[in-house]
């Protein structure tokens, strides 16, 4: 799968159909990350959750979702829904009895831009998460992805208090709950997670939940966020991590790999996700030309092998970098 993602529906639904096709007939892309339910919490066809209705997070941005499945599928395009999880405005409006609140202000707390977040540990929050999903692979999407699953990572993290979360269990222990949680409940639903480039790395769960063993246990694919500009100053010894995309990109799946086979190693007949890395066609920290975006994609190549699944390309503008025999 080499997947592009649109952030972004403002054009049209023909205009970008149009588009994606395009991509896809002149270029080795093949698959499309679309947004059902986005950072604000809006939900963007008109779907058959009641809750949705109930919330007001129904924003029907794509008018025909099972029409625009068909000419898609008919490109051999894969086609995957994104879904944002506890990071979701609208729930918190209507809901804020599922809220993260604020101690010091004692009302609902917010990250740095602004937006809620709902408590992580909350069953109604899982619940109306897998109804979404669910009604999204009735309508033919091929894989369902989940974004946003884990604490929040900024913001002022002490003002934090958690209707539901008794601070006993450990943030790895809820967010590993909810991955077996929504494994349980989508039966055969092909499922993925965005997780953390950092996870690649890090043993611990980074202060989030996230920890990317427990990821491999309950998703068809898990794909690190490698985008090499999120990379703290020294990492690799590099003053800026984001002029080095091959070395970067390379380390961390390489990472990423040795500890999937660890585990396949050690359990031998359980079956755990794939990888498949999220990679930067972004300016931030560094102009990223087509060969910054082809260096990423050659690191994935060198370090997968026979383990390849491809990756997905993210452009907040929309507008791709067309690389020399792929995309």
């Amino acid at each position: 799968i080499k997947a592009v993602y649109l952030t972004s529906w403002s054009a049209g639904t023909k205009r970008m159909v149009d588009y994606v096709i395009d991509l896809a007939k002149t270029t080795e892309m093949n698959a499309v990350v679309i947004d059902v339910k986005d950072f604000s919490g809006e939900v963007a066809y008109e779907t058959g959750v009641p809750e949705v209705l109930q919330y007001g997070a129904q924003r029907v941005k794509i008018l025909n979702i099972e029409t625009l499945l068909q000419k898609l599928h008919q490109e051999g395009i894969y086609v995957i829904a994104r879904i944002t999880v506890f990071q979701d405005p609208v729930l918190v409006a209507a809901r804020p009895d599922l809220a993260v609140q604020s101690i010091g202000r004692q009302g609902l707390w917010a990250d740095y831009k602004g937006l809620g977040w709902v408590d992580p540990a909350s069953p109604e929050v899982w619940n109306y998460t897998v109804n979404i999903a669910k009604d999204a692979a009735s309508r033919g999407f091929d894989e369902i992805n989940f974004d946003y699953v884990r604490f929040p990572s900024d913001g002022d993290l002490q003002d934090m208090e958690f209707p539901f979360w008794d601070r006993q269990t450990s943030r790895q222990q809820i967010i590993r709950n909810f991955f077996a949680y929504l494994r349980e409940n989508l039966g055969d639903v092909r499922i993925s997670a965005d997780v953390f480039g950092l996870t690649t790395i890090n043993k611990d769960d980074l202060g989030i939940g996230q920890v990317i063993e427990d990821a491999y246990e309950y998703f068809d694919y898990v794909y690190p966020m490698v985008y090499p500009s999120h990379y703290a100053y020294g990492f690799l010894g590099y003053q800026n991590p984001a002029e080095y995309p091959y070395e970067v990109v390379s380390h961390s799946m390489a990472n990423a790999l040795a500890r999937l086979q660890a585990l396949r190693k050690t359990n031998p007949d359980k079956k755990f996700a794939q990888l498949r890395p999220w990679l930067q066609d972004f300016d931030l920290g560094a102009k990223y030309d087509t060969l910054m975006v082809q260096a990423q994609v050659q690191a994935t190549h060198d370090i997968m092998g026979e383990e390849f699944r491809g990756f997905l390309l993210w452009s907040p503008t929309n507008y791709y970098t067309v690389l020399e025999g792929t995309s």
